[in-house]
């Protein structure tokens, strides 16, 4: 089985040297590169090919945001977790709005760190609905309101199933518990999950989560 490849991007060098100290203790991972800030992050991606980058969001030179929103434009991108010290704030909401599936807290335990990337580069999210929730309350109720109306229309433009799926997704729920909840095979699940992220012109599951709560809010 190939082994997933993290490419990492912190300007802190400490930072740097205890996740991949980490991550090499995986038999399943293995850390291909590395760079101080984003703007050398395209350059690294395009050189190393990563599944996987865990990007720092705040560097003095080019933020962690910027450059995740420069990543998800290549094709193929790469899934991206975003470092942070803070459970929630504005930057990690613009970041997974810039197409992070996921975000951790630097003093993350090592366990937990692995499980994150092994998920996203199964194509799963690692923000829980609640803290979801967190995260969408610092907008303000305006732009929730205009967020409501485009995600509500995108939502009606799905079939009964595929909304099914959507609302599932937005709970957090993985593709095994959809199956089993939805009566259907963990393969249907990832083949409707695929196409809500065409259809909804979205990057991640993370994304779809965000597009099935602004919907919800009147």
């Amino acid at each position: 089985m190939a082994r997933v490849k993290v490419l990492l991007v912190d300007d802190d060098a400490l930072v740097r040297a205890g996740l991949r100290l980490i991550l090499s203790a995986a038999d399943d991972i293995e850390v291909v590169g590395e760079t101080d800030d984003g703007a050398g992050a395209v350059a690294a991606v395009r050189q190393h090919r990563p599944d996987v980058v865990l990007m720092d969001i705040r560097m003095p030179q080019t933020d962690g945001i910027t450059a995740t929103a420069a990543l998800r434009r290549l094709n193929p991108s790469p899934q991206v977790i975003v470092l942070t010290t803070f459970q929630a704030d504005e930057h990690v909401v613009a970041a997974l709005r810039a197409g992070a599936s996921g975000f951790l807290v630097k003093d993350t335990p090592p366990g937990d760190i692995l499980n994150a990337v092994r998920l996203v580069a199964d194509g799963d999210a690692i923000v829980s609905p609640s803290v979801t929730r967190t995260l969408l309350s610092h907008f303000g109720t305006t732009e929730a309101s205009e967020r409501h109306q485009v995600a509500a229309q995108q939502l009606a433009e799905l079939t009964d199933r595929e909304r099914e799926v959507a609302a599932a997704v937005g709970e957090g729920a993985s593709n095994a518990e959809i199956a089993a909840s939805l009566y259907m095979s963990e393969a249907t699940v990832k083949a409707h999950v695929s196409r809500l992220l065409s259809k909804l012109d979205v990057s991640n599951r993370v994304q779809i989560a965000i597009l099935v709560h602004d919907a919800a809010q009147a």
